[in-house]
């Protein structure tokens, strides 16, 4: 009897490692060195941190789901200490943002008065819900659009051109900006011979503002997460750079998000780009 349990045993054993050597993942996350790190032991680290840029891929439902797990597991330890901006909430839509974010308009309205993104129910207001319950400051850290797509057609001397209150939303101008950056050269590469001439200065003036909205609204022993598109983060360049010309001495930390089919390493054109990426499956489904 002792022996062939012995060999149920064994047999069981087999089968559970085999079953787990061929889990399906959905991701992996790594560290700069391209460690795996859980979850927690990133969270632990990032509670060091001045300011957290997490760079999430627009429709992945595993960035957004992060995104929300990780805003909870830092209030835990900085409660009302915890800012969270946005690259998918405009600088002109700020008041409404904070009348509803206070229950002074109802959500109905504030969907209205906002220009919201299409994903927003499913990826962004799970968010936005967390901060207006905990009483949580939320940010609207981007450029208007229109002023954005304005540059992107004329170049940013435009913006010279517009009324004095438009410049309440904006990156006090003259704003410095080094389009010899690899996230924006490449930009230049890939557009050549084609007529998206200020691709690289519309993209620069939006990490520029979000910059600046962030530095304008941090403060010393807070942690502001803000949530933007990898691009804008990536390579510790957009966002960041600018934030650094604030101030050196912030502790940023980044995070990327990326699509491959190998969940195991950082593939090499990804590399570099991070102090943490989250790997995700190239077939995830997206949100839209």
């Amino acid at each position: 009897m002792n022996k062939i349990t012995g060999i149920l045993t064994f047999l069981l054993l087999i089968f559970a490692s085999s079953s787990y050597a061929q889990e399906k993942k959905a991701y992996n996350l790594l560290d700069s060195k391209g460690n795996e790190i859980s979850f927690y032991e990133m969270t632990e680290k990032l509670k060091e941190s001045d300011i957290i840029l997490f760079g999430e891929l627009h429709n992945n439902p595993i960035s957004h789901w992060l995104q929300l797990e990780l805003v909870k597991e830092l209030f835990v330890n900085k409660k009302e200490k915890l800012m969270i901006g946005a690259e998918m909430f405009e600088a002109d839509d700020q008041l409404p943002l904070n009348e509803y974010l206070s229950g002074k308009i109802a959500e109905k309205n504030f969907k209205s008065e906002v220009k919201l993104w299409n994903n927003y129910t499913t990826d962004y207001r799970p968010v936005l819900e967390f901060a207006k319950e905990k009483n949580l400051k939320y940010i609207a850290t981007n450029i208007p659009r229109r002023y954005a797509n304005m540059v992107f057609q004329k170049g940013l001397k435009i913006l010279d051109t517009l009324e004095k209150q438009a410049f309440q939303f904006i990156v006090p101008l003259p704003v410095n900006i080094d389009l010899s950056l690899k996230t924006y050269s490449s930009l230049k590469t890939e557009m050549d011979g084609h007529t998206a001439k200020y691709l690289p200065e519309s993209q620069a003036i939006k990490d520029a503002t979000m910059a600046y909205f962030i530095n304008k609204n941090f403060k010393k022993g807070n942690i502001f997460l803000h949530l933007n598109g990898a691009y804008h983060s990536d390579y510790f360049e957009g966002i960041y750079w600018f934030l650094k010309q604030y101030d050196k001495n912030y502790k940023i930390s980044v995070i990327t998000s990326v699509e491959q089919s190998d969940l195991s390493k950082v593939d090499e054109e990804n590399t570099g780009k991070a102090d943490y990426t989250i790997v995700i499956d190239k077939n995830m489904t997206k949100t839209y």
